[in-house]
């Protein structure tokens, strides 16, 4: 790369260097940080940059909206996204491969698929207070459509990717480390630190002993091709296209943004049933 940033200060994703061979990049689309097509146009465009690199050794991806990480796939839009959302699909095919490492810092919300996406990278750090996962689908009445369902059952097992999908619910740090749905949960106050050592560390070591390994840890535990998730998708996609479901969101849609804003925030308490005693 021939910057030491991509895109403009007001992209909604961004790439800074920080240090040779280190890059972060960062979603910077308020105030939800909703996918939407321009987020997934700009994240291709610094994926391709990256890709071009042969100095890039690690990646980290995070937020600039405190609050949210990636709330979820705007699915008021989701026709925009081209039928079987084609260019999410080589995105993260692309970054499962890419030759470097990548890494998620998490603070805030990452719902659908922001969770997706997490999920995707190669290892995530979050923070014990602030973090918060989910697969929120259910709620809707449709399902995890961009790669969820199998993540997860790759990070977590059976049992455990069962639950976080047909519950819909909220996960803090604490539980999604237990699950090992993330590699470690750490005090927010030591988050930044945390990630930037672990990057800095890797940026250090030799291009090719990296790509190995990463080669051939891919070969230890397979991904899944692109046809698999995008027959996923489809049922997604059937499951989105019923009245039902366009009915709930045209209702939604009407909302005010500050009734918005709050159901973002409390997204697995409000689609779950009322006066549900706290889960144990």
């Amino acid at each position: 790369m021939s910057n030491n940033t991509t895109a403009s200060a007001h992209a909604p994703v961004r790439a800074e260097l920080q240090s040779p061979g280190y890059w972060r990049v960062t979603f910077d689309n308020p105030p939800l940080n909703l996918y939407e097509p321009e987020v997934e146009t700009a994240l291709a465009e610094v994926v391709g940059r990256l890709e071009a690199d042969p100095d890039v050794k690690v990646v980290v991806f995070d937020s600039a909206v405190p609050e949210f990480f990636i709330a979820h796939l705007n699915l008021g839009r989701a026709a925009e996204f081209g039928e079987g959302m084609p260019t999410w699909f080589d995105i993260i095919g692309r970054l499962a491969k890419a030759s470097f490492i990548t890494v998620g810092s998490l603070r805030g919300r990452a719902r659908g698929i922001g969770n997706e996406f997490l999920t995707t990278l190669d290892v995530r750090f979050a923070s014990r207070e602030k973090a918060v996962l989910s697969q929120l689908e259910i709620g809707t009445g449709v399902i995890p459509g961009c790669g969820g369902i199998q993540r997860l059952v790759q990070l977590t097992g059976r049992s455990r990717a069962l639950e976080i999908v047909a519950s819909g619910e909220d996960y803090d740090a604490g539980t999604a480390e237990l699950y090992g749905w993330i590699n470690r949960a750490v005090p927010d106050a030591e988050l930044d630190a945390v990630v930037d050592r672990f990057a800095r560390r890797i940026a250090h070591f030799d291009t090719d002993a990296l790509r190995a390994v990463k080669e051939i840890i891919n070969e230890e535990a397979p991904l899944h091709d692109t046809a698999h998730l995008a027959a996923t998708h489809a049922r997604f996609a059937g499951l989105l296209a019923r009245d039902v479901v366009q009915d709930r969101l045209s209702r939604s849609a009407k909302a005010s943004p500050e009734v918005v804003y709050d159901l973002e925030l409390n997204m697995g308490e409000r689609l779950g049933p009322p006066d549900q005693s706290p889960r144990r």
